[in-house]
Protein backbone atom coordinates (compact mmCIF):
# COMPACT_ATOMS: atom_id res chain seq x y z
CA UNK A 1 0.00 0.00 0.00
CA UNK A 2 1.40 3.14 -0.92
CA UNK A 3 -0.37 5.41 1.28
CA UNK A 4 -0.08 5.27 4.97
CA UNK A 5 -2.83 3.07 6.38
CA UNK A 6 -5.25 5.06 8.94
CA UNK A 7 -5.04 4.16 13.39
CA UNK A 8 -7.73 2.11 13.93
CA UNK A 9 -10.06 3.39 16.43
CA UNK A 10 -10.66 1.73 19.25
CA UNK A 11 -13.83 0.32 18.66
CA UNK A 12 -12.14 -1.66 15.53
CA UNK A 13 -10.52 -4.06 17.65
CA UNK A 14 -10.88 -5.97 20.97
CA UNK A 15 -9.04 -4.08 23.73
CA UNK A 16 -6.67 -6.46 24.72
CA UNK A 17 -5.00 -5.59 21.15
CA UNK A 18 -4.57 -2.07 22.36
CA UNK A 19 -1.31 -3.33 23.71
CA UNK A 20 0.03 -4.52 20.22
CA UNK A 21 -1.53 -1.26 18.45
CA UNK A 22 0.12 1.29 20.45
CA UNK A 23 3.54 -0.06 19.30
CA UNK A 24 2.75 0.73 15.40
CA UNK A 25 3.00 3.75 13.96
CA UNK A 26 3.19 2.52 10.32
CA UNK A 27 2.47 -1.37 10.03
CA UNK A 28 3.76 -2.19 6.72
CA UNK A 29 7.12 -0.39 7.08
CA UNK A 30 7.11 -2.15 10.60
CA UNK A 31 6.45 -5.61 8.78
CA UNK A 32 9.23 -5.03 6.18
CA UNK A 33 11.59 -4.08 8.61
CA UNK A 34 11.07 -6.34 11.71
CA UNK A 35 13.10 -9.07 9.89
CA UNK A 36 15.97 -6.89 9.63
CA UNK A 37 15.49 -6.65 12.77
CA UNK A 38 14.74 -10.23 14.07
CA UNK A 39 17.90 -11.00 12.01
CA UNK A 40 20.20 -8.80 13.96
CA UNK A 41 19.11 -9.93 17.28
CA UNK A 42 19.62 -13.40 16.05
CA UNK A 43 22.57 -13.52 13.90
CA UNK A 44 24.83 -15.16 15.93
CA UNK A 45 22.64 -17.06 17.76
CA UNK A 46 22.98 -21.26 17.58
CA UNK A 47 20.45 -23.75 18.06
CA UNK A 48 21.27 -24.88 21.91
CA UNK A 49 21.11 -20.86 22.30
CA UNK A 50 17.90 -21.23 20.92
CA UNK A 51 16.49 -23.14 24.29
CA UNK A 52 17.05 -20.85 26.27
CA UNK A 53 13.79 -20.06 28.46
CA UNK A 54 14.37 -16.54 30.69
CA UNK A 55 12.39 -18.30 33.47
CA UNK A 56 11.10 -21.39 34.81
CA UNK A 57 7.51 -22.01 32.75
CA UNK A 58 8.07 -19.65 29.99
CA UNK A 59 8.82 -20.47 25.73
CA UNK A 60 12.36 -20.85 24.85
CA UNK A 61 13.57 -18.33 21.68
CA UNK A 62 12.49 -20.95 19.42
CA UNK A 63 9.02 -21.47 20.36
CA UNK A 64 8.76 -17.77 21.12
CA UNK A 65 9.83 -17.40 17.09
CA UNK A 66 7.38 -20.54 16.06
CA UNK A 67 4.74 -18.98 18.23
CA UNK A 68 5.59 -16.11 16.21
CA UNK A 69 4.37 -17.41 13.14
CA UNK A 70 2.02 -19.47 14.00
CA UNK A 71 0.07 -16.14 15.28
CA UNK A 72 1.08 -14.33 11.91
CA UNK A 73 -0.43 -16.95 9.74
CA UNK A 74 -3.87 -17.08 11.65
CA UNK A 75 -3.92 -13.32 12.29
CA UNK A 76 -3.57 -12.89 8.25
CA UNK A 77 -6.03 -15.51 7.71
CA UNK A 78 -8.36 -13.59 9.54
CA UNK A 79 -7.70 -10.05 7.76
CA UNK A 80 -7.90 -12.26 4.52
CA UNK A 81 -11.64 -13.71 5.13
CA UNK A 82 -12.63 -10.44 6.61
CA UNK A 83 -11.38 -8.36 3.61
CA UNK A 84 -13.02 -10.83 1.06
CA UNK A 85 -16.23 -10.27 2.94
CA UNK A 86 -16.77 -12.92 4.65
CA UNK A 87 -18.71 -12.26 7.64
CA UNK A 88 -18.42 -15.91 9.40
CA UNK A 89 -17.06 -15.31 13.29
CA UNK A 90 -13.69 -16.11 13.39
CA UNK A 91 -12.46 -18.66 16.05
CA UNK A 92 -10.00 -17.58 18.60
CA UNK A 93 -6.82 -19.99 19.16
CA UNK A 94 -5.06 -21.24 22.08
CA UNK A 95 -1.52 -20.10 22.27
CA UNK A 96 -0.56 -22.32 25.15
CA UNK A 97 -1.52 -25.52 23.94
CA UNK A 98 -0.09 -24.56 20.03
CA UNK A 99 3.09 -23.67 21.20
CA UNK A 100 4.14 -27.23 22.56
CA UNK A 101 2.36 -29.23 20.23
CA UNK A 102 4.48 -27.32 17.60
CA UNK A 103 7.69 -29.09 18.51
CA UNK A 104 10.05 -25.94 18.08
CA UNK A 105 12.89 -26.76 20.23
CA UNK A 106 13.47 -29.82 18.28
CA UNK A 107 13.78 -27.87 15.27
CA UNK A 108 16.71 -25.82 13.06
CA UNK A 109 17.33 -22.54 14.19
CA UNK A 110 17.55 -22.03 10.39
CA UNK A 111 14.26 -23.72 9.18
CA UNK A 112 12.62 -21.68 11.75
CA UNK A 113 13.96 -18.61 10.38
CA UNK A 114 13.19 -19.81 6.69
CA UNK A 115 10.09 -20.52 7.90
CA UNK A 116 9.26 -16.80 9.19
CA UNK A 117 10.32 -15.35 5.79
CA UNK A 118 7.94 -17.53 3.97
CA UNK A 119 5.11 -16.54 6.35
CA UNK A 120 6.09 -13.08 6.11
CA UNK A 121 6.86 -12.51 2.27
CA UNK A 122 3.01 -14.12 2.07
CA UNK A 123 1.31 -11.47 4.68
CA UNK A 124 3.40 -9.01 3.22
CA UNK A 125 1.54 -10.30 -0.39
CA UNK A 126 -2.16 -10.20 1.15
CA UNK A 127 -1.82 -7.04 2.52
CA UNK A 128 -0.43 -4.92 -0.44
CA UNK A 129 -2.70 -6.80 -2.74
CA UNK A 130 -5.56 -4.92 -0.47
CA UNK A 131 -7.72 -2.13 -1.86
CA UNK A 132 -8.19 0.74 0.62
CA UNK A 133 -11.93 0.01 0.58
CA UNK A 134 -10.81 -4.11 1.92
CA UNK A 135 -8.88 -2.36 5.18
CA UNK A 136 -12.24 -0.64 6.15
CA UNK A 137 -14.42 -4.06 6.49
CA UNK A 138 -15.59 -5.38 9.48
CA UNK A 139 -15.84 -8.87 10.73
CA UNK A 140 -15.79 -10.97 14.62
CA UNK A 141 -12.90 -12.89 15.43
CA UNK A 142 -12.22 -14.44 19.20
CA UNK A 143 -15.99 -12.66 19.78
CA UNK A 144 -14.70 -9.40 18.65
CA UNK A 145 -15.07 -6.71 16.31
CA UNK A 146 -12.03 -6.07 14.15
CA UNK A 147 -11.47 -4.12 10.93
CA UNK A 148 -8.52 -5.43 8.19
CA UNK A 149 -6.70 -2.14 9.09
CA UNK A 150 -6.72 -3.37 12.89
CA UNK A 151 -5.66 -6.85 11.83
CA UNK A 152 -2.65 -4.96 9.70
CA UNK A 153 -1.45 -2.82 13.10
CA UNK A 154 -2.13 -5.82 15.36
CA UNK A 155 -0.02 -8.20 12.87
CA UNK A 156 2.78 -5.44 13.27
CA UNK A 157 2.61 -5.01 16.68
CA UNK A 158 2.25 -8.77 18.04
CA UNK A 159 6.22 -8.59 16.55
CA UNK A 160 7.35 -5.67 18.15
CA UNK A 161 6.27 -6.97 21.03
CA UNK A 162 8.08 -10.23 21.10
CA UNK A 163 10.89 -8.37 20.08
CA UNK A 164 11.02 -6.25 22.59
CA UNK A 165 10.59 -9.45 25.06
CA UNK A 166 13.56 -11.34 23.28
CA UNK A 167 15.80 -8.13 23.29
CA UNK A 168 14.52 -7.43 27.10
CA UNK A 169 14.39 -11.37 28.78
CA UNK A 170 16.07 -13.29 27.12
CA UNK A 171 19.27 -11.52 24.94
CA UNK A 172 20.70 -10.03 28.40
CA UNK A 173 21.01 -14.05 29.65
CA UNK A 174 23.42 -14.99 27.00
CA UNK A 175 25.73 -11.74 26.80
Amino acid sequence: MSTPLARPGADEYAPYYHTYVRLVEDPFRQLREQPIHLRQLLASLTDEQGLLRYAPGKWSIKESLVHMIDTERIFAYRALRIARGDTTALPGFEQNDYVPASGADDRPLTGILAEYDAVRAATLSLLDSLRPQDFERRGTASNNPVTVRAMAYILAGHEAHHLGVLQERYLPLLA
